[in-house]
């Protein structure tokens, strides 16, 4: 299957990027892990090897590569063993920055793209607010017009890069009575008076800044509205299928390295003397998760496919998260079981394996509501559209 998907080409990508995260990023994730932070340089690192450019364009200083290498990026990553760490490159280089790419003027992405690419700006993209979780459109952040400028207040949180980063992406109420209809997408530099942000403490994700951000009478120039005023929902609901799919693939990758880890172990573990990937029970569990990982990650190819091809694949990448990211946990789970109490102590991976795991199905939109939109499309037959 992987002949299907990947060339050469994207074969000796995964091989640089694999030496590059070796090199540069495991030696570091156990300290990223316990402070919570993220040091500067590895972003910078990042920019310099093209990595946050890979689907952007040369005119920006990107690459304009297919969605594959994206794939690779995404996987690779899962296998350094900190979904937070992961988190961070990817909610910036594809949550941000692809709003950025999409919605932004060429003013905007010169100021905000261009050093993103390079690594000397991080992005994070703020739309989940206190009250509103997964009900984007009940979202209470407004945005009103004054002259040339715009004041936003309100609030955001769970938001990945939201205490660290440089310009945020926000999206706010113009038009509050218009409900849905009435959300517009801003670009925001993080020293603008009125800005504070707060780090959440979380169970997994532990080397990523999770921030509850508070807008005070922002002020912005008008001249930040990105896109279309009033156009913010339908912009948003259009990336989430990239980020949903993004989710998926993170699941079956993960999946992967758990699996992978837990057979050399019970091949090493020996019991009533002989290894316990010898007992019929454990192996035919194994057999049985191996099976339903390597069913979405096919599922997630194919879906990844379809999009680089320029379908709009709302409906798979939906599956593709809700189904992939409910293996994942389950594969953790008896991962760690696998391995008894070693399982549940702090020095093998599978303690972080689980509880980084456990966001898949609640993160970019909760199972719950995926199985809804999944409702809507398959039993009342809705169909869901491109805003651009």
């Amino acid at each position: 299957m992987s002949s299907m998907y990947f060339t050469e080409e994207h074969d000796f990508f995964r091989k640089s990027f694999q030496d590059f995260l070796q090199k540069e990023v495991v030696p570091h994730i156990e300290k990223w892990e316990k402070t919570g932070t993220i040091d500067r340089f590895i972003w910078e690192k990042f920019g310099e090897m093209g990595y946050f450019g890979i689907n952007y364009p040369e005119k920006y200083g990107g690459m304009d590569l297919d969605l594959f290498y994206t794939v690779i990026f995404l996987e690779e990553l899962q296998k350094v063993n900190s979904g937070g760490f992961a988190a961070a490159m990817w909610a910036h280089a594809y949550l941000a920055m692809t709003h950025l790419n999409k919605e932004g003027n060429h003013e905007q992405k010169e100021k905000y793209l261009a050093p993103s690419i390079s690594g000397e700006k991080i992005g994070c993209l703020c739309i989940t607010e206190p009250f509103g979780g997964s009900d984007v459109g009940g979202m209470r952040t407004t945005a009103v017009k004054k002259g040339d400028s715009y004041i936003i207040n309100g609030s955001k949180t769970f938001i990945t890069n939201g205490v660290y980063s440089d310009y945020l992406i926000v999206a706010a109420k113009t038009a509050p009575e218009k409900g849905n209809k009435g959300i517009s997408i801003f670009v925001v530099d993080r020293d603008v008076k009125g800005i504070s942000a707060t780090k959440l403490d979380k169970l997994g994700w532990r080397a990523s800044d999770t921030g509850e951000i508070a807008f005070d009478d922002v002020e912005i120039p008008a001249e930040n509205l990105m896109g279309e005023e009033n156009k913010g929902f339908p912009y948003i609901m259009q990336h989430f299928a990239l980020e949903r799919l993004i989710m998926g693939i993170n699941a079956h990758a993960r999946s992967e390295f758990a699996l992978e880890y837990t057979k050399q172990y019970m091949q090493d573990r020996v019991a009533f003397g002989k290894p316990i990937s010898k007992f019929q029970a454990l192996r035919h569990r194994v057999a049985q998760l191996t099976s339903e990982v390597e069913v979405c990650k096919t599922f997630n190819y194919v879906t990844a496919k379809r999009l680089d091809q320029g379908e709009y694949v709302v409906k798979e990448a939906t599956m593709s998260k809700l189904i992939s990211t409910k293996v994942s946990d389950e594969v953790m789970y008896d991962c760690l079981q696998f391995l008894g109490g070693y399982g549940y102590m702090e020095d093998y991976p599978l303690a972080r394996l689980a509880r980084d795991s456990r966001l898949g199905p609640i993160g970019g939109g909760t199972s719950e509501i995926l199985r809804e939109i999944i409702a809507k499309m398959v039993m009342d037959g809705k169909e869901y559209k491109p805003a651009t």
